[in-house]
């Protein structure tokens, strides 16, 4: 049979909940995504904690918190530490929104689920690989191949194709078919019939308008709201589309002279941008050229202003602005606080670029009608003073005193085990002195003999340990093991990364400094009603295909079996409809934790080519590959492999084949060159008075198998016919 596929939903599925998935693929487990909601919600992860400890790879596909937000907290508490694959964006700029996110939640509460250091083991475990970058897996994994395809939606955001015995399966969600100002679109319509396709439902049901069209009404509703003397509050994520929303502002006002300011607030907004700043091959085609001729990069931003404090908002002259803050949901951070103090001014504009998560304070007053009034929660985290600081730092020194107390206590165990072991020891009598028998230490596996202030018990000589390691040598000099002199490049990497769990050093020194503060400090909360008198308004710039481009594009890559995972019900049965009808006929939506088998129909065999028949076989060039046609009897070894032995009987004769890709237009060049008369005429290429050539059949039919496409010669026997028959044959390669 052919490769054993398995897929179980741990999150996200008939909801816009974060995205996780098991995905099995003969024994060999991957973990494709890993994420969290805004809200860090622990219930969310207790699919995922039931099979965390038999991961054995995770996959990253973007950058945000509902792709790898639940990443620290699993290495942390979950159990998982399998290995981790990403783009080198993801990894970089989604270490920097969990960055984000953590000091958000840690100003205005307690938070304890991870900590800073359990971002950066977690990102540590990454190894980060290039767009079309096939990696074959070590170990268990042999025989898989991953390689990540640009996905279109965030900077490096990711088409995950997975290869076992020549059959893929694809994992493709949150992608865009469209190409932006930063971004290409997506590939995904160039992998054709693959063995499982698993995509997303999350828009199905939504319809776009064109690109300039929502540009335009986007910007016209910022610029009337600052003619009109108000503010503007654009709630975004920490280092993804809002990078699109960036060039369009910066854009627009260097082309129109704009004066307003534009202000990037987050906790890691400068360290965002340098990244940013060194991912051009990364971008969007026109980015790469524009830098190339004119060497400008597009985020050398000169209309926007970079803060990592409110702050440094609150010196900012009064007047008209923009500002770009963190986070989308107005759970917490920059956005939510700046939201409370200008929501009661009707002259301000609070503008969503997508859709807020389920149960967030953002989806709220994205309803129709938005709340009048809305019910918040204003914490801020202040130093200690007085009487609570000394409590605090009486209760510090109570805990140094305890942890040293119980250092010492374990140091006096292991010193007093330590004595026993060597009194137990073989002693043998040596010119007068009593030593410890060297082949007890060697066999205690060589535990060293340290005694404080040189005591020992009166039956041992005071001395420091000696072991004689010698050295094995043969004909050539020492043995050695090749590996320890191997440095491997993740012990590169971590010779370079300063304290604080920067990798390129790139943090600014506001982000660090308030990462490093170590001052006693406590939450002050208080609720209120906000009156909500600004405009609301809702465009949708997330970056993701409608459901028009997605149903056209399933059906263009044609997966013999298709998953539907993360989207709202309504949307996933619509679109799985849909899929059965006009896409193929086995398509899924499984529930949460519900196991489906979507192992291939086909039949594959690994078979091996005996050195017999090889040295027999003529190979032929084909660019970079050699290509031979092989007649051959199978049968099966006492080892149950099958084998290619040469045939016992001639080999019947065989119809040439021809093999090549040819381009009509390459070929009317050609025989141009040969000074022969040609011109396309209704979709043919007619060659000199009587030949014609033509095309027929396609690449492949919808719901079947890949066709042949034919060059069909045309035109009375004659002279002229075989002479352009053999230059035709030329531009191929025959078998």
């Amino acid at each position: 049979m052919g490769t054993s596929v398995q897929v179980t939903p741990l999150c996200g599925v008939y909801n816009e909940n974060p995205l996780s998935y098991l995905v099995s693929i003969d024994g060999f487990n991957f973990l494709i995504d890993c994420g969290w909601n805004d809200s860090f919600d622990p219930s969310l992860l207790l699919p995922l904690s039931r099979v965390a400890s038999t991961i054995d790879a995770v996959l990253l596909s973007h950058s945000d918190t509902l792709h790898l937000g639940a990443l620290p907290y699993a290495m942390k508490k979950l159990g998982l530490s399998a290995p981790v694959y990403a783009t080198e964006p993801v990894f970089r700029l989604g270490l920097l929104t969990m960055y984000d996110h953590y000091l958000s939640r840690k100003q205005i509460s307690d938070f304890d689920l991870f900590t800073l250091d359990d971002i950066d083991t977690a990102f540590q475990n990454v190894t980060r690989l290039t767009y079309s970058q096939n990696f074959h897996l070590p170990g268990k994994g042999e025989g898989i191949v991953i390689a990540p395809h640009v996905g279109g939606h965030l900077l490096g955001g990711t088409v995950w194709k997975i290869t076992k015995d020549g059959e893929e399966i694809i994992y493709a969600v949150d992608f865009n078919h469209r190409n932006e100002r930063h971004l290409n679109k997506t590939v995904l319509e160039n992998f054709v019939r693959p063995a499982v396709l698993i995509t997303d439902a999350y828009n199905a049901l939504s319809n776009q308008p064109s690109r300039r069209q929502r540009d335009q009404e986007f910007l016209d509703a910022i610029q009337n709201t600052l003619r009109a003397n108000g503010n503007v509050l654009l709630p975004v994520d920490t280092a993804g589309r809002v990078m699109e929303l960036l060039l369009i502002l910066e854009q627009y006002w260097e082309q129109h002279h704009l004066t307003y300011p534009i202000f990037f607030l987050t906790y890691v907004s400068s360290s965002t941008v340098d990244y940013v700043k060194s991912f051009l091959e990364w971008m969007s085609d026109a980015i790469a050229k524009s830098f190339e001729h004119t060497r400008d990069n597009a985020f050398l931003l000169k209309h926007v202003t970079l803060l990592i404090n409110k702050s440094e908002l609150e010196k900012v002259p009064e007047g008209p602005k923009v500002v770009l803050a963190s986070m989308a949901s107005l759970e917490a951070g920059f956005s939510h606080d700046i939201f409370v103090e200008w929501a009661p001014d009707a002259k301000n504009l609070v503008l969503f670029t997508e859709r807020g998560q389920f149960g967030t304070r953002a989806r709220m007053l994205q309803s129709d009608p938005p709340p009048k009034a809305v019910k918040v929660t204003l914490s801020k985290r202040v130093p200690l003073v007085g009487e609570e600081l000394a409590a605090y730092e009486e209760e510090q020194e109570k805990i140094k005193k305890e942890e040293a107390l119980k250092a010492t206590l374990v140091k006096e165990e292991e010193s007093n085990s330590l004595v026993t072991d060597i009194s137990k020891a073989d002693l043998m009598i040596i010119d007068g002195h009593t030593q410890v028998d060297a082949a007890g230490l060697r066999g205690e596996a060589y535990r060293d003999v340290l005694i404080d202030g040189f005591g020992p018990p009166s039956s041992v000589a005071p001395m420091f340990p000696f072991y004689d390691h010698s050295s094995e040598w043969d004909d050539f000099g020492e043995v050695i093991n090749p590996d320890d002199y191997v440095i491997k490049d993740e012990d590169m990497d971590m010779g370079f990364m300063p304290v604080g769990g920067d990798l390129d050093g790139k943090l600014d020194e506001g982000t660090a400094s308030l990462m490093l503060d170590t001052t006693p400090s406590k939450v002050v909360s208080s609720e209120l009603t906000v009156q909500v008198k600004c405009s609301l308004v809702y465009m949708d710039f997330e970056g993701r295909s409608d459901g028009r481009s997605i149903k056209s594009i399933l059906a263009r890559v044609a997966p013999l079996k298709l998953v539907l995972v993360h989207g709202s019900a309504e949307a996933t049965e619509h679109l799985k409809q849909h899929c059965l009808k006009n896409v193929c006929p086995h398509v899924y939506a499984p529930q949460i934790e519900e196991t489906i088998d979507v192992t291939s129909d086909l039949c594959a065999y690994k078979g091996r080519l005996s050195e017999k028949l090889m040295s027999n076989v003529l190979f032929k060039k084909l660019g970079d590959y050699e290509i031979a046609w092989i007649d051959t009897e199978i049968e099966k070894t006492a080892g149950g492999m099958l084998s290619s032995l040469p045939r016992s009987t001639v080999a019947p004769p065989h119809k040439s084949v021809l093999v090549g890709d040819l381009k009509m237009a390459d070929f009317k060049q050609f025989l141009a060159g040969k000074g022969i008369q040609v011109e396309f005429a209704g979709g043919a290429l007619r060659c000199g008075e009587y030949v014609t050539l033509r095309k027929v059949g396609g690449a492949s039919q919808k719901g079947g198998a890949a066709t042949i496409q034919q060059i069909v010669i045309e035109g009375p026997v004659c002279e002229e016919y075989y002479k352009i028959r053999e230059h035709l044959f030329s531009q191929f390669y025959s078998l």
